[in-house]
Parts: structure tokens; C-alpha cells; sequence
């Protein structure tokens, strides 16, 4: 694979009539962001189009489709999901015909060597990896939604590609508008030579942002002397909404399910109005019932929950809602029962497809990465027919597939984002509103976000204003790109391709302002030591010592401190009942006696004391400060009530009488020897000070300021240039990193600079644990392990918990063969961990075999439903789930050496692909 071009010369233009013939296939004329884009590519120019959700830069990469069919060129059509891929090769499919089409995806594999072919990025990467033959004659590859190079888990792939395409070959990158796009497109130009920029920021269909409180649907803004500011009567609106919700508290008529028919309203609550919590505004059928009255359908809510989503269908029901004429609702249920004709009708009702025809039916869904792919395909079709009105969606919606819509709702700003739950960015605002507004048949999009106790109107408009979303490489070089790209270019061009990466390129640009701070800093250096310059010495030295001196009396200090702390700890535990001490310091100073010893805290018990004011009080060593003696001994009267406030007054005054004239006693200060050796430390520091020459110097306070300024500094401009290191030939190092762990562990020769045998297996494993993989193939985890027992334990490898705990830490195995594979994988991935740590790189992630007892049933025949029992898969998380096993296993299936896990794996997919899973190759 060759190292990217420097011949940044143009490439080849095509007829200027390509655009003509090609812009009169369509009834609308081309907007003048499209007609440029367009003309980029047609003049033999890289292209990159970022414009908002809606506003038709697909048009763009269909352009290039086009140029290939009529130049005997190839163009790829890549995507970042199936389904947009599924989605792209029907409408391409339906303009060029299915002859001149393709499609690659990690499940389908239709006509691939069609002059357009549609695919996953990752499919690309492979095909460049594998040196595939089907790259023969490739001109264009079109990469959509490429701002999908931010993701954290996938970016990277969109780099990979990027960079190591052929240099002949045109790259139209269409992305969503991000603020950066003008660095993005220059690194563009430096690894694939002549790019233009195109920004479209006008959308178009206008966007009117709304927020409803209650069953009021109001603007957002209102507009004075040209300025947009957030509308009054909105928040006089809300004012008054909470002056209401502070007072008594009633009950959401549609609280529950089942409700009362719209229509036929239920029994109200009988006796006096409920405490409880306060009013969360309108149900989701009010929302929908307001919308609907509103002309504002078809809409897309946002819940950024799948159980929210399933619940929102739920509730239109109970509701009665109906959105469609029943006549459509039972043309739509006969299309749906065609659809569904090859699932088993035993697994119907596990998943959930009764509510979802009947809502169907009534004109709305829910739509999530739960359900049956078949059911999310039919949502989309329907929607996008405008056969449906309504979708409640998580923000997984938001992403390329085209579902355009009127309005799109969003209940809440507050997203789970992976790892904890945090506030909508205003990327993500932009993105999810981006729906909003049919071209061609809406005059406007609407926004409408529902109040809640949480929103504010400012937040809201501030999300709705922000124009700047940065678009950051997510790019770290993985163990299967390592041995790629040294079999294919040796370790050392391989690490000058990474170098120009994107990553490394923002990284570089990131520090050119650090390094112009460093410089100003040396120069304000010199300044401050000519400043500090003492005519009786070396003030530099003095001023050192000064610090060292500072340094070590701190450190003293702490130990001191933790010392007398641990002594005290001591102490204390040491006491028993009836001894009295002295409490040497603070507000509680003076007599305790100690009425008891309550139970260890850290292996030492504590005393539960009365002081001589009568109070009681559980003593800690941070209330002594210091060892403490005992002074005397008082009995406590066995029947004694510390919660008795004259018993304690009693005890208090005998405790003060009998005490009076006793001596508090000496207790010796801790002494160790860190201790003894940090006070002889700071005493020959204190000397050295006072003999050096500074120190008589009339001027040295003054020098002394100096110094520090110098000091902060020096400190401040070490501090810029460990962090200009840090990022300089940051990819690259990465690199090296992970070059020196594959050669010990045997994947790269000794020298790192060659592929090994074992190497070349892992050059085959396509998978987020790649090195997890090639390892426990390596250390025979697997042999032996018959097909069902060979797919559950793969599973742990492929399976994320979506728990917030984590993977479960005693997962159900079916059998004692998966239990000890699962065991050796774990032990597999623990040295890994330990070794990762000593390269410095990110530790892989945790093996989690929380299904590997249900992915055991599926293979070996059973009911969805009774695999699914007592599982926390959803049918459509189980359906995703054993998709990424087959899409595993089809590669141990393909791989040279391993016959028996081979074999095994082959086996194993057919058993997995049935019923659900067969069904549907959409994902």
C-alpha cells in the first residue's frame, strides 16, 4: 500500500456536459453549495461538503456515482452504518438500476463488483488492507457522514481510509456543519492533494425553535430592533407554571397504564388532591394531541431511552390516540404481515410485535436499537412515505438515515453519553433538530422542546444559537493497523504514513500557540534574572535553596502531622471504660471520660466519651491531634443513660470535682526515623542559607521577589514544553508503542520491523479486542469447544453490558467446557492488561460473558423466548448481539492454521443464523 502522495498537481477534469445531463434527472434546480460541489469533482478536484442535516449534500457523492457510470470508473459509496448503507443502495439502485449497483456489508454481499458499490467504511479499510483486486479501477470514493471520524470507538477507520487510498483517487467528504472545516479541508489537501471546501450554513427550510410548558406551545425567541432575544411571554409563561407547581400538588390524569380513552375520560381521583411529586407538564399524548391540533405532524420525539420509547407507544394506546384513518392503519397492517412473514410466529409475542402493528396501525412507533431490525426498516419506510405520523426515537435516528420530518420534539436536554449522564451539546442539539423541516413540502421546520423543571429558556436558546461544533480526530492506532501497515510498508514509512493523520495534524497545530508562548517566556526569563542578579553572589543558587529549604519544612510539617495522627489512632483504641483524658486543643479542650468503646474502625476501636459539659461525643484522632495519656479513672455507674440529660450533667459535675486538681500528664511527640532524618534535612539547609553570600546582601528581599517571578516562570514554561513533547509525533509514538508490544508478544519479529506467522493472523482479525482475539487463538482457548460451546464463549468477547455495574461478575455458563474457555480468556485478557500498562497504552476493555448462556440456547435450538428469560437483552439487542458474533466468527472461520476452531466456527454460524437472526441482514 503506498505511502500518501506529496503530488499535490490536479487530477484529471472530466466534460463540463457530465453536470448538465446529470442536474436535468432531477425536478428541482441544484442549489448553488450542490452546483459547487458538483463542479469540484467534475474538474478533477477532491471535494468536501459540510452543510446542515436536510440540506441535500448527498447530491454530491450521487454526482460522483454518476461520473463513474459514464467515464468506466468505479465509485464507492461509503457509510458509517448497514442501515444507512441498506438505504443509500436503494435509492441508488432506484436512479442507475440494480445492474449497475453493489453492495458490501458485513451481512450483505450483492453484486460487489458493480462500477458503484455501496459499503460500510469498514469494508473499505479491509478491501485496502487485503489488497482486493475490486480496487481495480477505482476513481471516486464518496465518504458519508464523515464527521463520523470523531467517534471515539469507530473514527478511526475513516483516517485509515483516507489516508491510504491510491492518490488517483477522488475523495468526496460530505459532512454535517462543523466549525472547523476550513482544518479539516487542509488536511485534506495535505494528504490527498487539491480539496476544496464547500460550507452551506443556510438550511433549507428555516428552523423556528419552540418550547411548550403545560399544553402551551410558544416560541422560543421573539425578535426586537433585529435582535433575537428569548421570547417574554415564555418566561412569564414558565414563572407562572412553577408559582403553581410550588403549591398543592395534584396527579397526572395519565400517570399510569391503563388510561382513560381520549374521548372517555377515566374516573377522576376521588378525596383530596394527592401530595406527592410535583407536575412533569403533558403526557406524550398530549404532546402528540397538541402537535396534532397544531398542524405540526408528522413529528420525531427524542427520548434518549429505549424503555421510554416502548412506554411512549404503550401510553398512545391507552391514550386512544389515533393519528391515521383506519382504512390506512389496515393497508398498513397487511404490508407489515407480509414483512414479517418468515419470523416465527411462536416469537411474535417476545417481540413486542402486537403493540408495534396495533400502534402501527393508529399512525405511530417507536424506534431504537432494541427492536427487531425488520420492524426499525418498516418504521423508516413507513415515516419517510409520510404514511406515519409519529416516531419515538433515541438519538441513534439522528444519524444519515433519511426520516425528515416537521417537527421533532425533544422531552429532555439530559443524555447517558457512554459513560455518564450529561447535557446535550449543541452539536448534538444541531444534529437531533436537524429533522426538522421537509424540503420540498414544508414552509418550516419546527423545534419544540418541553419544559421541564431542569430547562431553562436561556440554556435552551443558547443551544439553539451556538454555531460551533469542532470536529476532533478520534484516531489511536490499533494492533491490526500495526501489522497491516508494517507487512505492507515497513514499521518505519508506516510510522511516517500515521504522522499524517489527522490526529497527529490537529495535534501539531494545537502547540504552534504553546510554542510561541515558550519563546515569549525565555524572553521574560532573561529579564527576570538580570533583575535577581546579586552583586555578592550567585542569588540563583541562594534563591534554590530558599525553595528546598520552603520545600522540606512542608514536607516535615505533613509527616509530622500524619505521624500524630497515627498515634493518636493508636491511642485512643488503647483506652478502656472509665479512664479520663485530656482533650489538649480546639472547642471540645478540657476532661472526657469514656463511657465505652465502640466497634473497630479500621481495625481500631474508638471511645463514645462525655466531656465536662455534659456532652457526649464518638473522639477521633482528629479531635486529639496527637497522642493522648489517660489522667485518671472515674466508674461509670453501670445503669448509666447517655441520652438521660441529667444523668449526664450528674456524671459531668463528679468528673469535674474528682478531676479538678489532676496533672493533664506528658505524652511524648511521635519519633521516627523519617522523622529524625527530615529535621536534621531542613536544620543543614537552614545553615547552608546562612552562609552563603545572598544572605547579608541589603538588597536580598528584593532579589528575593524576582527570583520568585523567575521560579513561577520557569515553572509555567516547563510546563508548555512537556505539553509541546507530549503532542509532537504523538500518533507516531502511539505507534511504536504498540509495535513494541506485538514484537514481545511474538506478533512482529524481535526487531519489530517484520510480520510474524501469528502476525499474519491478526491481520485477519477485524474486531475491537483484535489482540484478545489472536491471542486466544494462539494459547488454544477454544480447541476443543463444540459449535454452540464455541459461540458462548466468543460471545464474552464481543458482548458490552449496557449496565451501568458493569459485565455481571457471575454470569450462568451452560457448561463446564465455556466456564473454562471464558476462565482462560479472562486470564488472557488480565495479561494483557498488565502488559498494555507497561507499554503505557489503553488497556483493552473487560471480556463480558453476561450472555453466553443465552447465545448456548440459540445454538443449540431453542425458542427466542426461552433463551430471552431472566436475559437483559432486548430481541433486538440479542438479534445486534448474535449478528457481531457471526461477523467473529465468520472470521475464525476463514483463517489458515486453526482446523479445528475453524471448522467449529463455520458450524457455529449456521446454527446462530435462523429464525430472528436469518430474518433480517439489516444490521
Amino acid at each position: 500500500m503506498p505511502v500518501p502522495s506529496t503530488d499535490n498537481s490536479p487530477r484529471r477534469a472530466f466534460d463540463s456536459t457530465h453536470l448538465e445531463r446529470f442536474a436535468e434527472g432531477y425536478d428541482f434546480p441544484l442549489d448553488d453549495f450542490q452546483r459547487a460541489g458538483c463542479e469540484a469533482v467534475q474538474n478533477g478536484h477532491g471535494v468536501l461538503v459540510a452543510a446542515p442535516t436536510g440540506a441535500g449534500k448527498t447530491l454530491v457523492g450521487e454526482f460522483a456515482a454518476y461520473l463513474a457510470l459514464h467515464t468506466g470508473r468505479k465509485t464507492f459509496y461509503t457509510t458509517p452504518i448497514k442501515a444507512l448503507s441498506n438505504q443509500k443502495y436503494t435509492d441508488l439502485v432506484a436512479r442507475h438500476g440494480a445492474d449497475k449497483v453493489g453492495l458490501l456489508t458485513g451481512d450483505s454481499s450483492i453484486n460487489g463488483e458493480a462500477p458503484v458499490v455501496v459499503m460500510t467504511t469498514e469494508v473499505l479499510r479491509n478491501m485496502l488492507y487485503a489488497g482486493s483486486d475490486t480496487l481495480d479501477g477505482l476513481g471516486f470514493v464518496v465518504m458519508d457522514e464523515v464527521h463520523y471520524l470523531a467517534d471515539r470507538f469507530r473514527g478511526a477507520v475513516w483516517e485509515e481510509v483516507i489516508i491510504q487510498l491510491p492518490q488517483q483517487v477522488q475523495v468526496v467528504s460530505l459532512s454535517a456543519t462543523v466549525s472547523n472545516a476550513e482544518e479539516f479541508g487542509e488536511w485534506l489537501r495535505t494528504v490527498r492533494g487539491d480539496t476544496e471546501v464547500i460550507v452551506e450554513e443556510h438550511r433549507p427550510v428555516p428552523l423556528r425553535q419552540h418550547m411548550m410548558v403545560g399544553q402551551n406551545l410558544l416560541d422560543l425567541f421573539a425578535e426586537s430592533d433585529g435582535e433575537k432575544t428569548v421570547n417574554p411571554e415564555l418566561r412569564q409563561r414558565i414563572s407562572a407554571f412553577r408559582q403553581r407547581d410550588d403549591g398543592p400538588r395534584g396527579v397526572r390524569v395519565d400517570a399510569g397504564a391503563p388510561r382513560g380513552r381520549r374521548g372517555r375520560p377515566g374516573k377522576a381521583p376521588s378525596g383530596p388532591v394527592r401530595s406527592g411529586r410535583p407536575s412533569r407538564g403533558p403526557s406524550r399524548a398530549e404532546v402528540i394531541d397538541v402537535l396534532d391540533k397544531e398542524g405540526l405532524l408528522p413529528a420525531i420525539t427524542f427520548i434518549f431511552s429505549r424503555v421510554g420509547c416502548d412506554a411512549a407507544v404503550s401510553q398512545l394506546l391507552a391514550w386512544g390516540t389515533r393519528l391515521i384513518a383506519p382504512q390506512e392503519g389496515e393497508r398498513i397492517r397487511r404490508l407489515v404481515e407480509e414483512r414479517i412473514a418468515t419470523l416465527p410466529e411462536e416469537d411474535l409475542t417476545v417481540l413486542g410485535y402486537f403493540d408495534f402493528v396495533e400502534g402501527l396501525t393508529r399512525g405511530f412507533a417507536a424506534h431504537h436499537a432494541g427492536m427487531l431490525p425488520t420492524f426499525r426498516e418498516i418504521v423508516e419506510e413507513l415515516f419517510s412515505a409520510g404514511r406515519i405520523q409519529a416516531v419515538f426515537a433515541t438519538e441513534t435516528l439522528a444519524l444519515g438515515i433519511n426520516m425528515p420530518a416537521r417537527t421533532v420534539v425533544l422531552e429532555k436536554l439530559v443524555k447517558f453519553n457512554g459513560e455518564a449522564h450529561a447535557p446535550v451539546t449543541p452539536a448534538e442539539y444541531t444534529q437531533l433538530t436537524g429533522r426538522a423541516g421537509r424540503r420540498g413540502i414544508d414552509f418550516e421546520g419546527h423545534a419544540v422542546v418541553l419544559f421541564g423543571r431542569d430547562v431553562d429558556p436561556e440554556w435552551v436558546a443558547g443551544l439553539a444559537s451556538t454555531r460551533t461544533y469542532p470536529l476532533n480526530s478520534s484516531f489511536v492506532p490499533t494492533s491490526n493497523m500495526a501489522v497491516n501497515l508494517v507487512d505492507r510498508l515497513g514499521r518505519g514509512p508506516a510510522r511516517e504514513t500515521l504522522e499524517s493523520s489527522f490526529a497527529q495534524f490537529q495535534a501539531d497545530r494545537s502547540v504552534v500557540g504553546h510554542a510561541r508562548s515558550i519563546k515569549r517566556n525565555e524572553e521574560g526569563l532573561e529579564g527576570y534574572a538580570e533583575a535577581m542578579r546579586c552583586h555578592l553572589g550567585d542569588f540563583e543558587e541562594y534563591a534554590a535553596l530558599r525553595r528546598e529549604l520552603s520545600a522540606a519544612e512542608k514536607q516535615l510539617s505533613r509527616r509530622t502531622s500524619s505521624a500524630n495522627t497515627a498515634a493518636a489512632a493508636v491511642a485512643l483504641s488503647k483506652l478502656a471504660v472509665g479512664d479520663v483524658i485530656r482533650i489538649p486543643q480546639g472547642r471540645k479542650d478540657g476532661l472526657a471520660l469514656v463511657l465505652s468503646m465502640d466497634a473497630p474502625r479500621r481495625g481500631l476501636a474508638q471511645p463514645y466519651v462525655l466531656t465536662e459539659d455534659a456532652r457526649t461525643k464518638r473522639l477521633t484522632e482528629q479531635d486529639v491531634r496527637g497522642p493522648v495519656a489517660t489522667v485518671g479513672n472515674l466508674p461509670v455507674p453501670k445503669r448509666f443513660n447517655h441520652r438521660d440529660r441529667k444523668a449526664r450533667a450528674d456524671l459531668a459535675s463528679t468528673l469535674r470535682i474528682k478531676m479538678r486538681d489532676v496533672h493533664p500528664g506528658q505524652v511524648e511527640a511521635p519519633d521516627t526515623e523519617e522523622l529524625r532524618r527530615l529535621n536534621e534535612r531542613v536544620g543543614e539547609l537552614r545553615e547552608q542559607l546562612r552562609r552563603h553570600p545572598c544572605h547579608d546582601c541589603p538588597y536580598r528581599e528584593q532579589h528575593a521577589r524576582w527570583a520568585e517571578r523567575w521560579w513561577k516562570l520557569r515553572r509555567e514554561t516547563d510546563g508548555l514544553q512537556k505539553m509541546v513533547d507530549g503532542r509532537t509525533h504523538s500518533v507516531a509514538r502511539t505507534f511504536e508503542r504498540v509495535c513494541d508490544q506485538l514484537a514481545e508478544l511474538g506478533f512482529l519479529s524481535a526487531d519489530g520491523q517484520s510480520v510474524t506467522a501469528d502476525g499474519r493472523t491478526l491481520q485477519r482479525i477485524y474486531a475491537e479486542k483484535d489482540l484478545l482475539v489472536a491471542e486466544c487463538l494462539r494459547q488454544d482457548v477454544w480447541k476443543g469447544l463444540d459449535p454452540p460451546s464455541l459461540a458462548s464463549a466468543v460471545s464474552a468477547i464481543v458482548h458490552q453490558s449496557r449496565s451501568k455495574d458493569g459485565p455481571d461478575p457471575d454470569p450462568r455458563m451452560p457448561g463446564k467446557d465455556v466456564a473454562e474457555a471464558v476462565q482462560r480468556q479472562y486470564d488472557v485478557w488480565e495479561g494483557l492488561l498488565e502488559q498494555a500498562k507497561r507499554h503505557h497504552l489503553t488497556p483493552p476493555s473487560e471480556p463480558d460473558a453476561s450472555i453466553a448462556w443465552a447465545i448456548h440456547r440459540w445454538a443449540a435450538g431453542q425458542r427466542l423466548e426461552t433463551v430471552l428469560r431472566g436475559s437483559e437483552l432486548t430481541a433486538g439487542d440479542f438479534v445486534r448481539r448474535c449478528k457481531q458474533i457471526i461477523d467473529l466468527l465468520d472470521q475464525l472461520a476463514d483463517l489458515d492454521g486453526y482446523p479445528a476452531v475453524s471448522a467449529s466456527a463455520k458450524r457455529a454460524v449456521d446454527l446462530l443464523l435462523r429464525g430472528v437472526v436469518a430474518a433480517d441482514r439489516l444490521d
